[in-house]
């Protein structure tokens, strides 16, 4: 299998178990309404799992720009196959997506909360800030990425998957609470995508306002947490790590100016 249909195929898998969970959790009619956080971070895990194991001996099964773009810093990714990995994950995730509303689609008609159908495909904040927003997007992902590193950056064999997994839901479960946790642009930009486009009966707005949150945090995080990782563990820092630290600082700054841009600072009283 080419790599690149790989990524989308593996990404695709990831979006139909991850977006799957969030659909069966919250859509009214569904047998499984109801049912904690707990349940959906373990789907979001085995998604992952199950994407990993599908490719991964033919893409490295990264599922994620922000992996993809920190093992490029981390050396062990060529930069030259970075976009075409991204353009590949957003795509798997939108039809990932178009699966889980085809398969949801009685639910869909007969749940009423917009929000709730954005919800299945998208993520949102508990408390919108930015600057706060953004901080949670990178230490997820710093996590993740350190996590794949300490695994050597071969994630793909044996029990590795379930591993990967296992972060994915210990994320969720002890930090993802604030913004739902995307920590990858593509299962959150793909997603948010398809909700735009699929004719979802009552769905309201894409909140393309908020989509910059998980798309710019998650890469900032990637990239940082792979530089840490050449820090600590292998007393390396060089050029494209000092660009990854410039990247987070940015990001953050960004979180600030959008905050007394867009929401004036009436929603939360931190920075």
């Amino acid at each position: 299998m080419n790599e690149y249909v790989a990524e989308f195929v593996g990404t695709a898998i990831l979006i139909l178990f991850g977006a799957g969970v969030c659909a069966n959790v919250n859509l009214k009619g569904s047998f499984a309404r109801g049912a904690d956080w707990i349940v959906i971070a373990v789907g979001w895990g085995l998604a992952v799992t199950l994407g990993v194991y599908a490719v991964g001996a033919f893409s490295g099964a990264h599922l994620n720009p922000a992996v993809s773009i920190g093992l490029a810093v981390n050396g062990d990714f060529e930069w030259a196959k970075v976009p075409g990995y991204i353009f590949a994950q957003i795509l798997g995730a939108m039809v990932g997506a178009a699966i889980v509303w085809l398969h949801f689609l009685p639910l869909f008609k007969a749940e009423e909360d917009a929000g709730a159908k954005l919800g299945v495909f998208a993520t949102g904040p508990a408390f919108p800030n930015y600057f706060s927003n953004f901080l949670s997007e990178i230490i997820g992902t710093v996590i993740l990425m350190m996590g794949l590193l300490f695994l050597g950056g071969d994630f793909t064999n044996g029990l590795k998957p379930v591993i990967v997994g296992l972060l994915i839901i210990a994320i969720g479960i002890s930090l993802g609470g604030v913004t739902g946790y995307a920590i990858n642009p593509a299962r959150d930009f793909g997603p948010r995508l398809a909700h735009f486009l699929l004719p979802i009966p009552g769905k309201g707005s894409s909140n393309f306002a908020y989509a910059i949150v998980p798309i710019l945090g998650p890469i900032a995080g990637g990239m940082f947490g792979a530089t840490l990782y050449r820090l600590l563990f292998k007393g390396q820092f060089a050029t494209i790590d000092f660009i990854s630290v410039i990247v987070m600082i940015g990001v953050l700054v960004l979180g600030v100016v959008l905050n007394k841009a867009i929401l004036k600072e009436k929603t939360s009283p931190i920075i």
